[in-house]
């Protein structure tokens, strides 16, 4: 922070502009250090609109009226579609916000349920939301512990798969839905996921 003529504290010039002339990035060899660029430092990815993960947190943004005082509960929302946060999904945050990085990665590091890292070299995230559900995402589930032995929230023992689950990922016309690495499978069945899990990563 600086401080202006006037004495009173100001934001430095790279957060100005509705904080998107700033970026920032986590070095997961080491999540504890942040490293925060300059106007000229390549800004942060944008987002896919068409994921409905983004759209969801969206959503949940614009329900909190972009208030930072609901930080926490919008990084529950992110976190419960992705299964983790993504440093492109904090920064997506930091920016709707209007907050220094630094806030939003001491509220990530200070409670331990957050995570800043996908478990597994690949990811399978199943969404069981109430539609998912009722569609078979309890099945898929199940094909794939059976499949591979990992149970949902486990990793595999080379760390090549993970397994998630997510509340909702704000797919319900999807249903059900499951994401590979990112890619979003709709109208997903066990069988289709299974042949997808082993053309990416080979039989486990």
């Amino acid at each position: 922070m600086v401080t202006n003529r006037t004495g009173h504290y100001e934001l430095p010039a790279t957060y100005k502009n509705d904080c998107l002339s700033y970026s920032f990035l986590f070095n997961y060899k080491n999540p504890g250090e942040l490293f925060m660029k300059s106007d000229t430092a390549v800004p942060a990815k944008e987002l896919p609109k068409t994921d409905p993960r983004v759209k969801l947190i969206a959503a949940k943004l614009k329900k909190e009226n972009y208030q930072p005082d609901a930080l926490i509960e919008i990084l529950h929302t992110a976190q419960n579609a992705y299964g983790y946060l993504p440093k492109d999904v904090l920064a997506y945050i930091t920016r709707a916000l209007h907050l220094p990085p630094s806030r939003v990665y001491s509220t990530v590091t200070f409670y331990h349920f957050f995570s800043l890292k996908s478990k597994g070299e690949h990811t399978c995230l199943v969404c069981t939301g109430t539609a998912c559900y009722v569609k078979g995402a309890q099945q898929i589930l199940q094909a794939i512990e059976k499949e591979t032995g990992i149970a949902p929230g486990k990793v595999s023992a080379d760390n090549k798969l993970g397994v998630q689950v997510a509340r909702c990922i704000g797919a319900c016309g999807l249903a059900p839905a499951v994401v590979i690495d990112e890619e979003v499978q709709a109208k997903a069945s066990p069988e289709e996921i299974i042949q997808k899990l082993n053309a990416k990563i080979g039989k486990i």
